[in-house]
């Protein structure tokens, strides 16, 4: 009996979670389309985009706020795993506390780095836009700039750094069991513990979005389901060095062509 009603209480807060996961990342998705469709080629203007004449304070606002929903709209789903097994391992440390709650403060943890992430992303457009190497719609107008993006992220999935933290993220169990700290702060800070791999994992990919647009929303899914498939699949490290190829290559074909 108590065995059956431990596994009920499980269930009951698994559901919990994934609910609240698929409605967060459901309003993050919502709020991009809403950009790309509702504001269209007006955003650049009107939503923070990067106008040709400069960025105001209200621009880096609005930007920030965009690339901030966007990582959560991308990272939430290949967090998912490591988040249930969070609550899952709470829930058997501490039955007669409520595990939704410090599930809850572990995500807020996690996402704080990515806003962190963020920040500086937005920094790196302005950057970008202030150099003339993005268009009015995010899109890298410099295939030489293009080119050396993709060679470096097809590089970096060869490398120790990308190996090492994409290990750490397909390993939850093994991270509760070396990392865990009690309390709602120590839920608190395992999730930014486990953001700082996350982004270790994933920020070259991010960066592609200057690529093909940071608003082009079929290249934003793309790169987040690659995320969770680099998570979840078996020879995830296969897959990490055989998608790194086809990106060095991409790199390769578009810094030649801009010396033909």
């Amino acid at each position: 009996m108590a065995s059956g009603s431990a596994e009920a209480v499980l269930k009951r807060d698994r559901a919990f979670v994934i609910v609240g996961l698929a409605g967060i990342a459901a309003i993050a998705w919502a709020y991009m389309f809403y950009l790309d469709r509702v504001m269209g080629r007006s955003m650049g203007m009107e939503m923070g985009g990067p106008r040709m004449e400069g960025w105001g304070i209200w621009d880096f606002v609005l930007m920030f706020l965009m690339w901030a929903v966007m990582m959560v709209a991308m990272m939430t789903p290949s967090a998912t795993p490591m988040i249930l097994t969070f609550s899952r391992v709470n829930r058997g440390r501490h039955e007669r506390r409520n595990p939704i709650v410090a599930t809850g403060v572990f995500l807020a943890g996690y996402l704080v780095v990515w806003t962190v992430f963020s920040a500086v992303a937005t920094f790196a457009q302005w950057g970008l836009h202030r150099a003339a190497l993005l268009s009015p719609m995010m899109v890298s107008n410099n295939p030489l700039l293009g080119g050396m993006l993709l060679i470096g992220a097809g590089v970096f999935q060869y490398t120790p750094l990308k190996k090492a933290c994409l290990t750490h993220c397909r390993s939850p169990l093994g991270f509760f069991m070396t990392e865990w700290r009690e309390g709602n702060r120590g839920a608190f800070f395992m999730g930014v513990h486990h953001g700082i791999y996350c982004v270790g994992c994933c920020w070259l990919l991010m960066a592609l979005l200057f690529v093909a647009g940071v608003m082009n929303l079929l290249w934003v899914a793309t790169i987040a389901v690659y995320v969770l498939v680099e998570k979840i699949v078996p020879a995830e490290h296969w897959v990490s060095r055989v998608i790194g190829l086809f990106i060095i290559v991409g790199g390769l074909w578009m810094v030649t062509r801009t010396f033909l």
